[in-house]
């Protein structure tokens, strides 16, 4: 997907909030975008997920998308079961996904209550899922993590990161900096209008340099094919750690992810200190 020369204002003569942005969204990348209150990076992820027009400039490749707004309307007229449904029916999908994302991020019990009747952290929840359903190849999230529990916030990184290794792209807003550090392949700020790069690290969408990363597993793993740098390094508490260089990691999540559900990726992240220092040895 490209977004080309792309300006917004809100009305006819009004300030413009994006001036000239371009940026490619490309398969399998997660992109964060920053910028401080009011700089235009809710507008730009409304842009990205097709819900505002923008004002000149052009948006190409647009693939199926869901979206979770800054802010969620609760009060509707549905119990939260009944306004998945709705959106499933529009997907065309199966209304069982919605049952299945509900009882991912602990809420399946809500099905039933009306959604004003929700505390904010379960409508939270409901806006996530409904964005999920269909396996979007582009998921939009803006501030997503606001007011989810921990084990919610943990699983929706977990989401992010499975979405991104099934070649979707994810690109998200949140006001944690180390939201999703270690997954995180560009970084874009929005300032005085335009988008600029975040750092050089990140400018060219890679890191500058190879690193090891650590995947935690739980399941069996036994008949994974590793490559030949990839090791099982240490199994602790059910949890097996596989160590890899980082150009191979995507290789190895493909085959964790093809085990099925005997197979759960608790974790990723940098390998620790001591393994990094004695693979350098």
């Amino acid at each position: 997907m490209l977004l080309d020369g792309i300006g917004k204002r809100y009305r006819i003569g009004g300030p413009w909030v994006l001036r000239d942005v371009r940026l490619e969204l490309r398969p399998g990348r997660v992109v964060r975008i920053q910028g401080h209150n009011g700089s235009g990076k809710s507008t730009l992820l409304r842009v990205i997920a097709g819900i505002a027009e923008p004002s000149s400039g052009r948006v190409s490749g647009r693939p199926s998308t869901g979206y979770v707004p800054e802010r969620f309307p609760p009060v509707l007229p549905f119990t939260a079961g009944q306004y998945l449904r709705h959106h499933a029916r529009m997907r065309g999908v199966a209304a069982s996904q919605g049952t299945q994302w509900l009882e991912r991020f602990g809420a399946a019990q809500f099905a039933g209550t009306a959604m004003k009747e929700l505390s904010k952290g379960t409508s939270q929840k409901i806006a996530v899922t409904q964005a999920l359903l269909g396996d979007p190849e582009l998921l939009v999230l803006d501030e997503a993590w606001t007011g989810l529990d921990v084990a919610a916030r943990d699983e929706l990184a977990a989401v992010v990161r499975e979405r991104a290794w099934g070649g979707a792209c994810v690109v998200f807003v949140d006001h944690d900096a180390a939201r999703l550090a270690d997954a995180t392949d560009e970084r874009w700020v929005v300032r005085d209008g335009a988008l600029h790069a975040a750092d050089q690290e990140f400018a060219g969408g890679a890191a500058a340099t190879s690193r090891l990363v650590a995947i935690e597993v739980a399941g069996v793993v036994a008949e994974i094919s590793l490559p030949p740098a990839a090791a099982i390094t240490s199994e602790r508490d059910g949890l097996h750690r596989i160590v890899v260089d980082d150009a191979l990691s995507d290789e190895v999540l493909r085959h964790l992810l093809a085990l099925g559900p005997e197979v759960h990726i608790v974790a990723v992240s940098q390998a620790p200190a001591q393994i990094r220092a004695k693979q350098a040895s």
